[in-house]
């Protein structure tokens, strides 16, 4: 029998409002209903009634009542990541203590201290990445910090920014490409080392879907237009298999499914093929109901019957089942030639590898009761504890090195002995002397890796047997950061140097206090701050080292004042630019002209900018405003290599732009031609450009070899319009290959 559950009347009074409420609320206890011990539904009951009332006047930007969004985010918390009643309460409640006057001591008094507790592990999280970037990296390792003592503080975060990124249409386009990018640079990354596969691959979907809407659209119009074509080739494709299958009395599920649309773009992009060249565009799953005891022996076989059937790339083999993924991920892929000459991936897995593989820590709480198993997570959990436990930085780099260190997908290697190490993709020697022991790692001076002698910058691939070496007079040098990428050598290393740095500017600080002295000055933290800024040091320890290594002999303090014992900067002289100055002022001067291209912000006004060098912009591009400290206004495509950095970790400093059409005004731009090198193909190329399309060739650089030619051309084009009839027209020119845009320098 359903409990009658007291709803506030909204000042809007809309019954069917109220209906619509009921009906989530409903559905999100049917299905709790395995889950539900006594006394529980009295207690979602009490924390639905306190959610309501809490959230009475609130609605969200598309206008609905602001409670269906904790309904929401509980829903996605039971059913796709597979937590249980605490986890609900928490969901329900997650926005209570920020945006209402219910504080944590209501919620410890009503619910009990672990709930208050992940509550406001769920608080301090919302702001983390709307704050400015000095308390970002604080914020974010309190996250951290919350994360492991009770990981289901992230699991909720990642439900609830899910149920956001699936809400995002009613949000102002600069809210929608922050949003986006923090979502593709943290938690993305964060849900695929949760094990939440099919989260991550929703919110990379919907991110793209913002952030670089047209090829969005194409790719799922691709997908929509080759369906039918494609199930058939999965049913030809399964045919066999499943017969085999049945006669191996196996018990078993086997069905396509494509690949995500980030994913297929990702490819594309990093092969550099078109639509119809990614080869794997879908990958089979046979999942298998087999008893614990039978899981590796089951999933081999059926790999020996897939086989059979089909020829293998040995090198695309991945055995999970030997080696899981610190998530805990199992199984087995296989890449093996179908028929029409098509790649297909098919991936091979049990029951409770494929819970695992969907619902990820949650799942792995679920199996790992009862079984003395060492779970890869606490392994995990222990390396970020150890990182968090001696890390002093509070820049954005701690944001950035977490993201390398333990978001990234990883690789097992093993020391002398057999011992497995885990380290991300990327790590070096060096990273792994670091993993071994910080003594190890400050004294590195090579490896052996496969017995082979390489330096400790080397790249470490899974399966590598690695011995350090070492020695007692080596010590680590600035340049030790560009060869390690987990977070543990950076900060190590960073120590280190720190540590021998204030050692040498013990030395600068006598030679300072005796020059201070001879002006009357003091020795004080003020002064030192004053002569840092002066010489453009970043702070006074770095001002003390370089007058230790006599980088600064500090001939320049006579031109100083003195107030009392404070120290007075000399003002610089205004005098007239000059030479490259002066180059650059007139740079700006044109610059004037160009800020017809774009309106900024609701007030239409014009304002100076800067195009990025990273991407190149043209009118017509997707493009944002960056406001950078030294060169003001830059503006980026939204597709940029910098843009999910720079929209993630300084979205404050993001503005509105769009373009209006100038056609006074051109814009450098590249294409890359590659196709048959034939008599004549360049006669034919630039008369179509600078002939028939009356468009200004600025450079052109031609490569011919074994019958095909590569040539980047520069052009000026007024807008992305111009520029996609350029390409659509050369790619008709017969014997042409390919015409892709690219970013001149």
């Amino acid at each position: 029998m359903e409990v009658a559950v007291e709803i506030p009347k909204y000042n809007l009074n809309e019954e069917q409002e109220r209906k619509e409420i009921l009906r989530h609320y409903r559905a999100l206890l049917r299905s709790l209903k395995t889950k539900l011990k006594p006394g529980d539904k009295e207690m979602i009951r009490t924390a639905f009634e306190m959610a309501v009332e809490a959230h009475k006047t609130m609605r969200r930007k598309s206008g609905e009542p602001y409670i269906l969004h904790p309904l929401a985010v509980a829903m996605i918390c039971v059913e796709e990541i597979g937590l249980g009643v605490r986890s609900t309460i928490c969901a329900l409640l997650h926005d209570t203590v920020e945006d209402t006057d219910i504080s944590l001591e209501d919620i410890q008094r009503e619910f009990g201290g672990e709930i208050a507790k992940i509550v406001d592990g769920l608080t301090k999280i919302s702001n983390v990445l709307d704050t400015d970037t000095s308390k970002q990296a604080e914020n974010f390792k309190k996250i951290l910090l919350t994360l492991t003592d009770d990981p289901r503080v992230i699991l909720i975060k990642l439900a609830d920014r899910l149920h956001n990124m699936r809400t995002l249409d009613s949000m102002k386009r600069e809210k929608q490409l922050k949003i986006s990018s923090e979502t593709v640079y943290v938690y993305a990354p964060l849900a695929h080392r949760m094990g939440l596969y099919n989260i991550k691959t929703e919110m990379e979907d919907l991110a793209m879907k913002y952030m670089e809407p047209d090829s969005y659209k194409y790719l799922a119009q691709k997908l929509h237009d080759t369906k039918r074509e494609r199930t058939r080739y999965i049913n030809d494709f399964i045919r066999p298999i499943k017969e085999k299958l049945e006669q191996g009395e196996f018990d078993f599920e086997i069905y396509g499914r494509p690949k995500s649309i980030h994913s297929i773009w990702t490819k594309m992009k990093k092969k550099g093929v078109a639509f119809e060249e990614v080869y794997d565009l879908f990958a089979i799953r046979v999942i298998l109901n087999s008893p614990p005891e039978k899981e590796k022996e089951d999933c081999w076989k059926v790999y020996s019957i897939i086989t059979d059937e089909y020829t293998p790339a040995p090198e695309r083999l991945r055995d999970w089942l030997s080696n899981p993924k610190s998530n805990g991920y199992e199984a087995l892929h296989t890449t093996v030639m179908g028929s029409n000459g098509k790649w297909v991936e098919v991936q091979i897995r049990t029951k409770r590898m494929n819970d695992i593989a969907e619902k990820g820590l949650a799942a792995h709480w679920k199996y790992k009761e009862g079984t003395n198993d060492e779970n890869r997570f606490d392994i995990w959990f222990h390396q970020i504890r150890e990182v968090l436990a001696n890390q002093d930085t509070n820049s954005i780099d701690f944001l950035q090195d977490f993201k390398l260190s333990f978001l990234a997908e990883e690789i097992y290697v093993y020391t002398p002995k057999g011992d497995v190490k885990m380290l991300p993709i990327g790590a070096s020697a060096l990273d792994f002397a670091f993993a071994v022991h910080t003594d190890v790692g400050v004294k590195c001076i090579g490896a052996k890796v496969n017995h082979k002698l390489v330096p400790i910058g080397h790249k470490l691939r899974s399966g590598d047997q690695i011995e350090i070496i070492t020695s007692a007079k080596q010590k680590p040098n600035s340049e030790w950061l560009n060869f390690v990428v987990t977070t543990k050598a950076k900060s190590k290393i960073k120590d280190s140097l720190k540590e021998e740095k204030r050692t040498i500017a013990e030395e600068g600080k006598y030679i300072l206090q005796r020059k201070l002295d001879g002006i009357g000055a003091a020795m004080s933290y003020p002064n030192m701050e004053e002569l840092a800024n002066f010489y453009k040091l970043a702070s006074p320890l770095d001002l003390l080292y370089e007058i230790a290594v006599k980088k600064i002999d500090l001939k320049e303090l006579k031109e100083f004042t003195v107030a009392g014992e404070k120290l007075i900067a000399p003002k610089p002289p205004l005098s007239p630019p000059k030479g490259e100055d002066k180059e650059k002022m007139e740079a700006k001067k044109t610059l004037q002209k160009d800020a017809e291209l774009i309106i900024f912000g609701e007030s239409s006004d014009k304002i100076m900018y800067t195009l990025a060098n990273c991407c190149k912009p043209i009118p017509g591009d997707d493009v944002f405003g960056f406001i950078t400290q030294s060169e003001g206004l830059k503006i980026h495509r939204t597709n940029c290599p910098n843009a999910t950095r720079l929209l993630s970790n300084y979205g404050h400093r993001v503005v509105k732009t769009k373009w209006v059409k100038n056609k006074e005004i051109s814009f450098l731009t590249g294409i890359k031609i590659i196709g048959l090198d034939d008599v004549g193909v360049i006669n034919k190329i630039t008369n179509l450009i600078s002939g028939e399309l009356k468009i200004n060739i600025n450079a052109l650089t031609l490569e011919a070899k074994d019958g095909l030619f590569e040539g980047n051309i520069k052009v000026y084009v007024h807008d992305k319009d111009e520029l996609e009839e350029l390409v659509e027209q050369v790619k008709k020119l017969p014997g042409i290959e390919s015409v892709d845009r690219y970013d001149t320098e």
